[in-house]
């Protein structure tokens, strides 16, 4: 229950601190209301949420056999492709790529799968520098966190913050909180990288199985930058992003965009489909697409947990999540937080180290009503928060792990008073005239909540009281 510990004290702190909580609510909001303004026409927002639900269905439901037509259009295109079942293997293979090479350094677009695998700090243990060119992750690498976003890693920090970090890490730098000057200064600081850097990575937004094609969607264009500079460029992504057409691109893509940002469309579209050929002028001499799995097979193979992995990562679900908007991202454990980190982090880690997510959810059902593929997150946490009680030989990883002997005793004697009227009359009568009986142990819920007093008298006494006929 180590994880529990550092959970509840990850929240504590997170509600403590009214500059994470002002900022996070302030940036929601606007981040809801760029969404709104991009879906303003509701039959548009369903026909195009229900095209893409469908894509993204139908490509996980054939995903075994979509991953070898990907890897086949792939290494006919001259992409080498490399399967990793693990993080581990992953960060290894991308470690041999470099040392192929004899490469030091690695420039880096924005990648949610390689912060999964943990490769900043498995390469720096080797020797290897790793910089990342996106600027909200270049920002949370110099303070040394995790990004607290998926889209924008930096949003817990304001002007202030970011103008003491680059003082701090680069004295040459003039102190500034203009936003123009700081960008500007972060893309002097890293342009050289690029030129110097023999290897780029970045992630993966969709890779089309029936041409071989890897999409990267970015607004900076540093992505562009890293596939394109180095000699060498390697794409880390899950198996889940792959999809069967071309022609699934534009409605994905055009959900993806306004759902993430309220963009009408995003400023680079990067599609690659091979090294750089004989007659192109730029371009690397080598691609290679690492396919990561760690755990997301078992995922497919459970009809109704699968549809986590239709997502797209637009964040929209953590934009409109009443928790994840006053804690933060860094609240919670894992790489993904918010909804769908609840979701799909407990599904990978296991149940016994990540099972306290899925209870950090109201279930209001926000994130499900913004989810551009109609994930059905609430009904899913359900399920989750289910398995971690009950054990299934077959089922997640670490199900079982949190039944608790006392709590699944008082859910006993709950079900064995509601059941029996003759129990639930005698018991009412004693908690409504004796309140010391009842229990004090509710644990959480009385934490922030005042124990609720039960009237004197129940509505059956009133009614016999006044002569009124009841069942």
């Amino acid at each position: 229950m180590h994880q529990d510990a550092e959970f509840r004290k990850g929240v504590r702190e997170a509600i403590g601190d009214p500059h994470i909580r002002r900022t996070f609510r302030a940036r929601m909001d606007l981040l809801m209301a760029k969404r709104r303004s991009a879906f303003p026409d509701p039959e548009e927002w369903d026909d195009l949420r229900r095209a893409a639900t469908g894509i993204r269905a139908d490509n996980i439901s054939r995903l075994p056999e979509l991953l070898e037509q990907l890897e086949k259009n792939c290494t006919r295109n001259g992409i080498r492709v490399h399967w990793a079942e693990t993080a581990d293997d992953a960060n290894q293979t991308v470690l041999e790529i470099m040392r192929g090479h004899d490469a030091l350094q690695l420039i880096k677009g924005k990648s949610m799968v390689s912060e999964e695998m943990g490769l900043n700090g498995y390469l720096a243990a080797r020797g290897i520098d790793c910089l990342e060119s996106d600027l909200g992750e270049f920002i949370v690498q110099l303070a040394g966190e995790r990004p607290s976003h998926i889209i924008a890693p930096a949003i817990h920090k304001d002007r202030a913050q970011v103008a003491r970090l680059f003082k701090e890490k680069f004295p040459d730098v003039s102190y500034t909180e203009d936003i123009k000057t700081l960008t500007g200064d972060a893309r002097r600081l890293l342009r050289r990288k690029f030129f110097e850097a023999p290897v780029g990575l970045t992630g993966v937004n969709f890779a089309v199985a029936e041409t071989g094609t890897l999409c990267l969607v970015e607004n900076e264009g540093n992505g562009r930058l890293c596939t394109t500079l180095p000699k060498v460029h390697i794409a880390v992504m899950g198996i889940e992003k792959v999809v069967e057409k071309l022609s699934d691109i534009p409605p994905l893509l055009d959900i993806l965009v306004r759902s993430a940002t309220g963009q009408s469309i995003t400023t680079y579209f990067n599609m690659i489909s091979s090294p750089r050929r004989r007659d192109e002028r730029d371009g690397p001499e080598e691609v290679h697409l690492v396919l990561l799995d760690n755990g997301r097979s078992r995922i497919c193979q459970d009809r109704e947990l699968d549809a986590t992995l239709r997502c797209i990562r637009c964040g929209a679900c953590m934009n409109h999540c009443p928790v994840y908007s006053r804690l933060g991202g860094h609240a919670y454990p894992g790489t993904i937080p918010g909804p769908i980190g609840s979701l799909l982090e407990p599904q990978i880690a296991g149940l016994d180290r990540l099972g306290m997510l899925p209870t950090a959810s109201t279930l209001c059902g926000a994130c499900s009503e913004v989810c551009p593929v109609g994930i059905p997150i609430p009904e899913l946490l359900n399920r989750l928060r289910a398995e971690g009680v009950k054990r299934d030989p077959e089922g997640i990883a670490g199900s079982g792990s949190r039944r608790r002997f006392r709590e699944a005793l008082v859910w006993r004697l709950w079900q064995l008073i509601f059941s029996r009227p003759q129990i639930y009359c005698v018991a009412v009568f004693f908690a409504t005239r004796v309140p010391a009986v009842l229990p004090r142990l509710f644990g959480p819920w009385i934490r922030s909540r005042s124990l609720p007093i039960p009237a004197e008298k129940n509505l059956h006494d009133i009614c016999l009281k006044r002569g009124v006929e009841h069942e």
